[in-house]
């Protein structure tokens, strides 16, 4: 089982950037799908992108071009490297593991889920 821990949130001008790291441990990212999620308030929780086990990754088409999800097998860690924030990116970010072979953005292939990240953007 693994456990997830989110980090590297916080505020930002619109236009700004961010790098969320999502720390494992109890297991390593390479065996998992792994996926970043976020939630703002009011609204239910979206994909916003995932990355498998070869490194093909899956973008939501609100972050294509801008959000860059990556993983780092040697430090054990996921990260989403996010720029050209908009005001509209504002919400809680969680990381999320879980089995497959594909990269997906649908949260119910999730099995496993850190306790989030907010990332605020002001206009």
């Amino acid at each position: 089982q693994v456990q997830l821990v989110e980090s590297g949130g916080g505020s930002v001008q619109s236009g700004g950037s961010l790098r969320l790291s999502c720390a494992a441990s109890g297991d390593t990212v390479s065996s998992y799908r792994m996926g970043w999620f976020r939630q703002a308030p009011g609204k239910e929780r979206e994909g916003v992108a995932s990355i498998d086990r070869y490194g093909i990754t899956k973008y939501a088409n609100s972050v294509k071009g801008r959000f860059s999800i990556s993983q780092d097998n040697a430090k054990n860690t996921l990260y989403l490297q996010m720029n050209s924030l908009k005001p509209e990116d504002t919400a809680m970010y969680y990381c999320a593991a879980g089995g497959g072979w594909y990269p997906s953005l649908l949260s119910g292939v999730y099995n496993y889920w850190g306790q989030g990240t907010q990332v605020t953007v002001s206009s």
